[in-house]
């Protein structure tokens, strides 16, 4: 069995390690400032607009976010890692504050959307932070703690946020809470801007050029797309699942918040091992198929599960993250063996996955909530699942 306590203890023997740390814990007040409005913003929007119309929100703010984030690497090369970190960390800030206030649909719309693309641009910081104390020969590890202290702030947020929802469904506190937790990532940052902050010459490319890499890649193209299809995932759990199981199945937010951070317990315990394995005996390969299909598995769940009892419910969304986790750590275990610090481009496009699903899935929730329940959404995104294992077959298992 792996003792996590000499593992963690690692982290402190040299500066680099330390760096590291200091981003880790930077990383958890991070996520719990993305997480907290995480599992509401669709709740939220539906206060003002219809049902139907709330994907529509996402569609545009997702592909917003998608273009942004092709432009991302020139504005990092030309003002540095650290400065564009901070002036998206302000967008974000401002944005949060004024949702808050709970303004009419239009500002609603502005805010949320700037919000977004900023809180998106924010983690492809974080990644560039990270990558730059990053030894190939170990970043499943490195990936893996990342995401595991990361993932100690996602499990939080639920329970917290639900907590902070006032009656009647009012949701300005979440948002207040989420930017004073994003203050203290920015002091984080900025008091240790000098260990966490390297000089990084970056290799910023065309647009063009960095689409043509992944495409002639095997590897990294069969990695962006195993990526879109977990963050397709990604949008039907935080945009459709909370309206169904709150509009549709009746849980009350109290009961919600229980629910999804238990839910997430899974990224905790699977991921660190999940990465060690990769590094040392397996291989990504074999387990992105293997989460793959706990979340196709899960999906179709969703559709025909029709219980009302929260453990029922629990269980299944608990299944879910399992083979999430998996899918996730594999997907940074196989990319950055291939790609170094350096490669902004490479590491920006990855991260295009995350808009580029919602986006898909945004899209099409707008659709089949056109003419079908919410539920139909899941047993689509089912069969559309089916397809995902073919880009984890022409991916070049490292082991």
């Amino acid at each position: 069995m792996y003792r996590f306590d000499l593992f963690f203890s690692k982290i402190y023997k040299s500066r680099k390690n330390k760096s590291l740390f200091i981003l880790y814990i930077a990383g958890i007040f991070l996520a719990i400032s993305s997480a907290l409005p995480a599992y509401i913003n669709s709740s939220l929007i539906e206060n003002s607009v219809a049902v139907e119309y709330v994907g529509l929100f996402f569609v545009v703010a997702n592909l917003l976010t998608f273009v942004s984030m092709l432009f991302f690497p020139q504005t990092i090369k030309r003002f540095g890692n650290l400065a564009s970190a901070k002036a998206m960390i302000f967008i974000n800030l401002v944005s949060l504050f004024f949702l808050a206030m709970n303004p009419s649909a239009f500002w609603l719309f502005i805010f949320f959307v700037s919000m977004w693309v900023s809180s998106n641009l924010i983690w492809v910081n974080m990644d560039i932070f990270v990558e730059s104390f990053t030894k190939n020969t170990n970043t499943g590890k490195t990936r893996a703690i990342y995401f595991t202290f990361m993932n100690l702030g996602w499990i939080v947020s639920p329970f917290l946020a639900s907590r902070l929802v006032v009656a009647d469904d009012r949701y300005g506190p979440v948002y207040l809470a989420s930017a004073s937790i994003l203050l203290v990532f920015y002091a984080i940052i900025v008091f240790n801007r000098k260990k966490v902050h390297r000089k990084v010459r970056f290799e910023a490319l065309k647009i063009r050029e960095t689409i043509k890499i992944f495409w002639k890649d095997l590897n990294l193209r069969g990695i962006y797309f195993v990526s879109f299809f977990l963050n397709l995932f990604f949008n039907s759990a935080v945009v459709f699942i909370p309206i169904y199981l709150h509009t549709n199945l009746g849980f009350e937010w109290s009961t919600l918040g229980i629910m999804f951070s238990i839910m997430l317990i899974p990224f905790i315990l699977i991921e660190i091992p999940a990465g060690i394995i990769a590094d040392k005996y397996l291989g990504e390969k074999e387990m992105m198929f293997a989460g793959l299909f706990i979340l196709m598995s899960a999906l179709l769940m969703f559709f025909f599960v029709k219980s009302t009892n929260p453990f029922v419910w629990g269980a299944i969304l608990f299944f879910s993250r399992i083979g999430a986790a998996l899918v996730e750590e594999m997907r940074e275990a196989s990319f950055f063996k291939i790609v170094d610090v350096k490669h902004v481009s490479q590491i920006n496009f990855l991260r295009t996955s995350y808009p580029l699903g919602y986006l898909v899935g945004s899209g099409l929730g707008v659709l089949v909530l056109s003419f079908f329940p919410v539920q139909y959404l899941f047993l689509f995104l089912a069969i559309i699942f089916l397809y995902s294992f073919y880009f984890v077959y022409i991916i070049k298992d490292s082991k």
